[in-house]
């Protein structure tokens, strides 16, 4: 067995070899058509490399929005059409948190504050959330940092403001502990800014997020009626999510009573956007496979004329011995071994273009967790082309095989 394995990889490394010198002589004739087979394995390697990270940044849009999957919503109604009463939603659903041991739960509303800014109060949009809401939708913090347990302990309620609220103070050193004053129906609240999160150029206009425990300060017993109808999300892990909606349904709505609904659903929408992703990827992919095919059959057609100038030398070769499975794989593996190389040069390329940071912040702007390039699109590029070789030095190998030994010591 190891001897047969012996005689297999020398045979292996020896046709290689061989294929190797073959190309350098015949360098000039496969040149042009490998550089399409090295192109054509680039754009491919570089659609699947790309497309990684363009999903990495259509994932975290989505998360900034509909949470990280598997995030669960909860929403609730009566028979009578009244409204559920805010403190007993709120209750049953920490309750089922607690029961069924989900780290990830938070709060999540809609208000105004009246900010007192240097230059006159503004009417500013909170955000009411719990400490797990940063988390739970990467919210990303430039200055300072976002809510922890410590701020829910704080006499003066805490702020996670954007890029615009922070300006309007005079972008202050969040080290120092900058307050800004609420105007609230019973009086001034002082507040404590603890962070910053970047705001998009087109967003002009000052913004918070508020832990929605503090929003009591502001507005006193009616916080809820000033802010509105809370609602409740939980991150959980996506393989038991559709036992936890069945399941949540039903103990919160049991703890509400009768004639109060709820339903628990999903609500991230990460899964479905990949799909695009994975769909744009075909599209593409398909158009490099089509190029890659185009530049096998110019590889085909300059093996061919190859053979043909080699006739006498494999009628030599045939006469000392060699047999046709030896000409057959030694005719193939210059194909595969020209395009594996061209493959290399194209995945190399293809590496370059990708993690360019130009190309990078293009196709990844905004992406935190920027994906390394895969593996996968490597070996894909390179399984490609050799599979293009093979296909390109079947028929001269054929022909190469089918040539008679008087025939070719006559040629």
């Amino acid at each position: 067995m190891t001897g047969a394995l012996s005689r297999f990889l020398t045979g292996l490394v020896g046709a290689v070899v061989e294929a190797w010198a073959e190309l350098r002589v015949h360098r000039g004739r496969v040149l042009l058509s490998l550089i399409g087979v090295g192109v054509a394995v680039c754009a491919l390697t570089a659609v699947v490399a790309a497309g990684a990270i363009a999903e990495q940044a259509l994932r975290e849009v989505s998360e900034r929005g509909g949470g990280r999957a598997a995030t669960l919503s909860l929403s609730s109604w009566t028979d009578d059409g009244t409204p559920v009463a805010a403190d007993d939603l709120r209750t049953a659903f920490r309750t089922a948190v607690d029961r069924y041991g989900i780290d990830y739960a938070s709060e999540h509303g809609w208000g105004e504050n009246r900010v007192r800014f240097p230059d006159g109060i503004t009417a500013v949009p909170a955000e009411l959330v719990d400490v797990p809401f940063g988390e739970m939708h990467r919210v990303d913090v430039i200055e300072g940092g976002w809510f922890t347990a410590a701020d829910e302990r704080r006499m003066a309620p805490a702020l996670v403001v954007n890029e615009r609220f922070w300006e309007r103070l005079g972008s202050p050193d969040l080290r120092t502990h900058p307050t800004v004053t609420i105007a609230a129906p019973a009086g001034d609240v002082t507040a404590v800014v603890v962070g910053v999160t970047p705001s998009p150029t087109w967003d002009q206009a000052p913004s918070s997020f508020l832990l929605a425990s503090q929003a009591a300060a502001l507005r006193g017993p009616d916080a809820d009626a000033m802010y509105g109808t809370p609602n409740f999300e939980m991150w959980v892990p996506p393989d038991i999510a559709e036992q936890l909606i069945g399941r949540l349904s039903a103990d919160i709505g049991g703890q509400l009573g009768e004639g109060v609904h709820v339903d628990v659903f999903r609500n991230d929408f990460a899964e479905q956007n990949a799909s695009s992703i994975e769909q744009m990827q075909l599209i593409v992919g398909g158009i490099a496979v089509v190029v890659l095919l185009l530049g096998a059959l110019g590889l085909v057609n300059i093996a061919l004329v190859t053979v043909r100038t080699r006739i006498r030398e494999i009628g030599i070769r045939r006469t000392f011995g060699a047999t046709g499975g030896r000409i057959f794989f030694s005719v193939m593996m210059e194909s595969v071994v020209a395009t594996v190389a061209a493959g290399v040069v194209g995945v190399m390329l293809a590496v370059l273009l990708v993690k360019n940071p130009i190309t990078t912040d293009l196709i990844g702007q905004g992406v935190a967790d920027v994906p390394p390039f895969p593996m996968e699109a490597a070996g894909a590029g390179l399984l490609a082309a050799t599979i293009v070789g093979a296909l390109a030095g079947l028929v001269p190998a054929l022909v190469a095989v089918r040539v008679k030994v008087i025939d070719a010591l006559r040629y």
